[in-house]
């Protein structure tokens, strides 16, 4: 059994973070949420002045839909230079002391077995799809395939831009439900995420994981003399580093996930010790944490946001405890067999542990983070069932402002439940939810498993995803649903075990990254724009509170309900059919 030590892990994971979230959460509001009377003064001059860097005229007052432009045009320019940037690597000569070559998938096997080689740009499209979508689901190696100038000016460069866009997106949905006549300016709302909250936290971060063991260099691949050498017929092992403590840092607190090395979190480099590990837990999840402190001071409803932060927690430590209590059950392998029968350490790190593993699991799916220091693969069918199921709901805080959009569309449709069950016009914070806001909302909600469903469903019954798993029945199939959930919720993990760098996997996921992230987006940006301009109404002793046990209830409830209603069947073919069939043998 693991040790009475290791049962710490999980709750400093939670007391940590929890306890850093409000006051982190009072510091966005205030340099992020600033008044037009002081906009441009004192420390906020800077990013006003980066902002005159892209555009000379002064900041704009845009709506929805103007904001929302904006946003994804400079989506289009990230993907279109970064694109560039990874299709000629071998040709330009900064930061290649390796010698790397064009990022390709360096050789597959379709599905009727023939191997090809050669370039191929799918590999290309779907990374840049991936880090542009603030998702970092990676089909390739960092260390074998990518320069230190394209870690650095693709990888690195996205990994802070893009939790930065998603971040603005919340600030103008924050800005139109409390009534403001314009949204904002995302440029200026860019430059003050990256500013003053983004770049601070990473920069400590790198520092403490420098100091812990992360190696942070330019140097090329260390070569190594093997003990063993002359047994092993291997003289000499090449050590891959880089500029591992600075990648690592903002592929924590930006809920990106996507590793330098292709172990990811498990690998030493990475993640050297378990205070490494706990530092990256509290990176992963405490500014997701925060945006929903600040989205109570900003709406001037502390309470209301208390209880989305308080439904968040809920489904987390339940996701938590059940991961934890799912791995420190042996593994359905060692059943029966003359062995000691202690916890599932099949694919865990044995200087982390199974409570850390299943700890990390949850939490890195809940904030659609998608790092990994453990094979998902290789967890318990339930413990399995828990990262895949925060993907499937994709509120649990979730990534830094996009977490509070999907949240904000489940809340509009328990509203309109709510009002229907009393006979009342359904109100949310003092105005009227009518036919179109709850039809954006239904549709961003649906959008999600539509994704889902349909690619696994493609992929199991063809040649395209048949043939591609490392386990028939229904843990193949779970390979298969895992891989089109962490895209469609632009979480990034993988089930492993799956042989997606070819052509049809890499393209397929490719699209699902890109419609799973920016209608998630602009569609909740668009029902706080309508809702901006309508006139408030007088709350009465029949208004709807969204403060109280009896929403939070409610909102659960919503939730839950729609999440078993969409993915209980592919679950159940999945996970829940692995786990019996595990209990008959």
């Amino acid at each position: 059994m693991p040790s009475t030590l290791s049962w710490l892990h999980p709750f400093w994971a939670f007391a940590l973070p929890i306890a850093m979230s409000f006051p982190l959460g009072w510091l966005m509001w205030r340099s992020l949420d600033v008044p037009e009377d002081r906009a441009g003064r004192g420390l906020d001059a800077l990013p006003m002045f980066l902002r005159r860097l892209i555009d000379r005229r002064p900041p704009a007052k845009m709506d929805w839909r103007r904001y929302a432009f904006a946003m994804l045009a400079f989506n289009v320019a990230l993907f279109v230079l970064s694109f560039a940037l990874l299709y000629f690597q071998d040709k330009i000569p900064l930061l290649n002391p390796d010698g790397k070559g064009p990022l390709t998938t360096l050789g597959y096997k379709d599905a009727a077995g023939v191997q090809h080689d050669g370039a191929d740009t799918a590999v290309i499209f779907n990374t840049v799809c991936s880090f542009v979508t603030n998702t970092n689901l990676q089909h390739y190696s960092g260390e074998q395939n990518l320069s230190y100038f394209s870690q650095l000016a693709a990888i690195v460069w996205l990994m802070f831009v893009t939790p930065a866009a998603g971040l603005c997106v919340m600030l103008a949905t924050l800005r139109g439900l409390r009534g403001d006549k314009d949204m904002g300016d995302f440029y200026v709302d860019l430059m003050r995420g990256l500013l003053f909250v983004i770049i601070p936290y990473c920069l400590l971060v790198a520092v403490l994981l420098v100091g812990m063991g992360v190696p942070m260099t330019f140097e090329k691949a260390a070569t190594a003399a093997t003990i063993d050498g002359a047994a092993t017929k291997m003289e000499t092992q090449t050590i891959a580093r880089g500029p591992v403590a600075a990648l690592v840092a903002i592929k924590q607190a930006g809920t990106n996930g996507g590793g330098f090395f292709g172990p990811n979190s498990a690998h030493p480099f990475e993640n050297p010790s378990p205070w490494s590990n706990m530092l990256a837990l509290v990176s992963i999840i405490v500014l997701p944490m925060s945006s929903i402190v600040m989205a109570g001071l900003m709406l001037k409803n502390r309470k209301h946001a208390m209880v989305i932060y308080g439904v968040m927690l809920a489904f987390l430590a339940a996701g938590a405890l059940i991961a934890i209590r799912a791995e420190v059950e042996p593994s359905a392998a060692t059943r029966g067999l003359p062995v000691v029968q202690g916890p599932n350490m099949e694919g865990k790190e044995v200087r982390l542990g199974p409570v850390a593993a299943a700890t990390w699991s949850a939490i890195t799916t809940a904030t659609s983070n998608g790092s990994v220091n453990s094979m998902h693969d290789s967890l318990n069918p339930i413990a399995g069932a828990v990262p895949m199921s925060l993907m499937m709901l994709n509120v649990v805080f979730s990534g830094i402002g996009a977490g509070f959009e999907n949240m904000l569309m489940y809340i509009v449709v328990a509203v309109f439940i709510a009002g229907l069950m009393v006979g009342r016009t359904p109100e949310y914070l003092g105005k009227k939810v009518e036919a179109k806001e709850v039809k954006l909302a239904m549709l961003a909600i649906l959008i999600h498993p539509l994704l889902i469903c349909a690619g696994a469903a493609l992929f199991a019954a063809t040649d395209w995803g048949a043939k591609t798993t490392a386990n028939p029945g229904s843990h193949g199939f779970s390979e298969i649903l895992y891989e089109f959930t962490s895209a469609a919720a632009n979480n990034g993990s993988g089930f492993e075990g799956l042989a997606d760098n070819n052509p049809a996997w890499n393209i397929a996921t490719g699209v699902v990254l890109l419609l799973g992230r920016f209608p998630a987006l602009i569609l909740p940006l668009a029902v706080a724009g309508f809702l901006s301009t309508k006139k408030r109404v007088p709350q009465t002793t029949g208004t709807l509170r969204t403060d109280n046990l009896t929403f939070a209830g409610m909102l659960l409830g919503t939730v839950l309900l729609v999440g078993a209603l969409s993915f209980m069947p592919a679950v159940v073919l999945g996970p829940i059919a692995d786990h019996l069939s595990a209990l008959k043998h």
